[in-house]
């Protein structure tokens, strides 16, 4: 059974008649003994302290630990999630710009379908005008009498009626 140091300062030995022993010397003996005891002791409650303090302090890492372990997790997650949803969103992008692109080529071809239509039509009229012109007959000769009125001068290609003559 271990002793204390108190116990160590109340211990009593008792002197048998024959061998005896030095008193003085024997109680400085047992006070260095429960000197030093104490001071063991001591040491051992103030490392028991110690060691209360740093398993506490291993419980909180280890629990900053998860902590940070489960936030790194999550933030990994999130900047997969968000690179995917960046990548869905720019294919997105991309596929309505190709799309707006066949709409404006469509668009772009229905307009020039309808130009070409106006130019035949156009076209058409100017021959039908310029065969009414030809049918129609020349224009008399002014009178001798009457001075002639000066003819403007006619630019290449036109004929003699003032038109202009439409190739094509």
């Amino acid at each position: 059974m271990p002793l204390t140091p108190v116990e160590i300062r109340h211990l009593e030995l008792h002197r048998s008649w024959l061998r005896g022993y030095k008193k003085g010397t024997v109680d400085r003996l047992l006070s260095e003994i429960a000197d030093s005891f104490e001071e063991v002791w001591r040491e051992r409650a103030d490392l028991a302290d110690r060691l209360d303090e740093l398993e506490t302090e291993a419980s909180k890492h280890r629990e900053l630990e998860t902590l940070l372990r489960s936030t790194l997790v999550s933030a990994e997650r999130a900047a997969h999630d968000m690179k995917e949803q960046a990548r869905r969103e720019s294919d997105l992008i991309v596929q309505e710009a190709h799309a707006e692109g066949r709409r404006l080529m469509r668009e772009m071809a229905a307009e020039k379908q309808r130009l070409e239509e106006g130019v035949r039509r156009i076209r058409a009229m100017l021959r039908s005008a310029l065969e009414i012109v030809d049918e129609r007959p020349a224009t008399p000769e002014p009178k001798a009498e009457e001075p002639a009125a000066p003819q403007p001068q006619q630019a290449d290609g036109a004929s003699d009626t003032g038109i202009r003559q439409v190739a094509g």
